[in-house]
């Protein structure tokens, strides 16, 4: 049998324990989750950038150029970077997304993750319940309080999709 093995951030390692731990442990959900990868989708191939790069320019009026600099300011990036970004998206490249954005995207991911398996114990506790003949009461209060932490991290989500490279526009 073949040892897996990978590091991983103290943070990381403790937020996987404990979503694990509603999920029969971590050496089940690792092995769930490595046996279902084969299965799932094959990600759709994209086209990576092939030789050296080479300068375009590009002309902008006054007003442009003013813009052009405070989003790019908006995003944490250079306004090359930021038009790169632009033109690789609709390359079908992957989105680039700064800094901030990245961050603000992993911290979603987390609460989304955390919530997800606050909804596990939910489901695990009202089956258990009526396994053993009791009625389930839900508690109206948790769940309103879910769904407003779950508005707030999609609020989130969108805002730090919003301006990238008109990757969300409010519609989807």
């Amino acid at each position: 049998m073949a040892l897996i093995s990978l590091r991983v951030s103290d943070e990381l390692a403790a937020e996987f324990s404990a979503f694990a731990a509603t999920q029969g442990g971590k050496s089940a959900l690792l092995r769930r989750l490595i046996a279902e990868a084969p299965a799932a989708p094959a990600p759709r191939i994209l086209t990576l950038p092939v030789g050296r790069p080479e300068k375009v320019t590009v002309r902008f009026r006054e007003s442009e150029m003013r813009q052009l600099a405070e989003v790019s300011h908006q995003r944490g990036m250079t306004r090359t970077g930021w038009i790169v970004a632009l033109v690789r998206s609709r390359l079908a490249s992957p989105v680039q997304y700064s800094p901030s954005e990245h961050e603000a995207l992993r911290a979603i991911v987390c609460e989304l993750n955390r919530i997800g398996g606050n909804i596990n114990q939910i489901a695990r506790a009202a089956n258990a319940s009526v396994l053993l003949g009791r009625a389930v009461e839900p508690d109206l209060s948790a769940i309103q309080e879910a769904k407003r932490v779950i508005e707030r991290e999609l609020a989130q989500l969108r805002s730090a999709l919003h301006g990238n490279a008109d990757y969300w526009d409010g519609r989807r």
